[in-house]
């Protein structure tokens, strides 16, 4: 599993042009579900999230985490993440987990996220997706496990 954490200051997601999901400052999250992965990747991130401190606080540091500024996640299916660009020039998805895992997996994260007081908004998985995003920072993580 991967995640390609971005602070915002403001996102929104719109497929077919109607408005889908929108926050304020926070997380947009794009997390990419491999092959093999489950709920002990799942578990990771569900717990390494919320207290991981990329928030600035009052002087400018980077001491706070989103509980702590009270930020809302715009979280992302990427199969995309999986993406092999060692062999010529078009990459081949071969490492991202089937739809059905991913998006079941990709589900929990949600809930688990959500189980612990954050507010999480989600895309439509497998869509054509457009996201506009203001980055704060920018300030990108990228976690795996």
């Amino acid at each position: 599993m991967k995640a390609v954490i971005q602070r915002v200051l403001s996102a929104n997601l719109k497929v077919d042009g109607n408005l889908i999901s929108e926050i304020g400052k926070g997380y947009v999250i794009f997390l990419g579900v491999g092959k093999g992965d489950g709920v002990e990747q799942a578990d990771y991130f569900i717990k390494k999230i919320p207290p991981l401190r990329i928030c600035e606080d009052e002087n400018g540091k980077i001491n706070k985490s989103i509980i702590d500024v009270g930020g809302e996640i715009l979280l992302v299916s990427q199969f995309t993440l999986f993406a092999n660009t060692s062999h010529g020039n078009r990459p081949d998805f071969l490492q991202a987990e089937a739809p059905d895992k991913a998006n079941a997996l990709y589900e929990y994260v949600v809930k688990g996220l959500q189980a612990q007081g954050l507010t999480v908004k989600t895309g439509v998985f497998g869509a054509d997706m457009k996201i506009e995003q203001i980055n704060d920072g920018p300030f990108t993580v990228i976690l795996e496990k």
